[in-house]
């Protein structure tokens, strides 16, 4: 089931600069996508096209499911001054976005996400308190407050230590393997990214110039550090 359609997508900040010149997507249900990309290449963009965050026009980006969204972390998020419970609760607002109060549903919904996490003995702790990586989970928490189908995250790890890094890909793995949560992240870490991604979407000025499974992305990857290595020992032959 495609949850994301995206056709012939073009977007620029400006009339002298289109930042996404014809992206063609789709993002399945069950998708663990991992969006690849050297800075300034459209990635960010791309997804905040999908999050009605960039107007586009309607026929270009079809989205079936509530998205649940974890933005790069800005000094704002990390210094809230809110609790852990706070914090992931927030997360239930688009649900009912008329309502000032939370439901019993709400409630469960997030002390159940709280758990799985491990955020829930400590749930009464203040945001602001938290190391990296638990600031991080905090914010995967919230966002799967708003959805159970599908996530976005912009650069998820960045500036994580790496053994939390892996420590979050983990989490974000075994919700896409045991709860079927469609994964779309962003990450400079491809490294590490696509040894939990599923599907790779390289995105190069504008323009994607790769989506493969990720075991196809590794081949291709040490084929090229194959003959980069060849080369560099013995040069071309004449």
């Amino acid at each position: 089931m495609e949850l994301i359609t995206i056709r012939d997508l073009h977007f620029g900040y400006s009339s002298q600069d289109e930042t996404l010149k014809g992206i063609n997507l789709k993002v399945n249900s069950g998708d663990f996508l991992c969006i690849v990309g050297e800075n300034g290449s459209g990635k960010s963009t791309l997804i905040k096209c999908i999050l009605g965050l960039n107007k586009v026009a309607k026929d270009q980006i079809n989205v079936k499911e509530r998205i649940g969204y974890l933005p790069q972390m800005t000094e704002i998020q990390s210094n809230f001054p809110a609790t852990i419970e706070e914090v992931v609760m927030s997360g239930t607002i688009p649900n009912h976005p008329k309502k000032i109060w939370y439901t019993k549903e709400d409630k469960e919904r997030a002390s159940n996400i709280m758990k799985e996490l491990e955020l829930y003995d400590i749930k009464k702790k203040c945001f602001s308190e938290l190391s990296g990586g638990q600031k991080q989970r905090v914010l995967i928490a919230r966002a799967l407050c708003a959805t159970d189908k599908i996530i976005l995250l912009d650069e998820p790890v960045n500036g994580l230590d790496p053994r939390i890094a892996i420590q979050i890909y983990e989490k974000l793995s075994k919700l896409n393997k045991e709860k079927k949560l469609t994964v779309v992240m962003v990450s400079h870490d491809i490294d590490r990214a696509i040894e939990y991604a599923t599907r790779v979407v390289e995105i190069e000025r504008g323009k994607i110039v790769k989506d493969v499974l990720t075991s196809e992305y590794r081949q291709k990857d040490v084929a090229n550090d194959s003959i980069s290595k060849n080369n560099k020992k013995g040069g071309r032959k004449k």
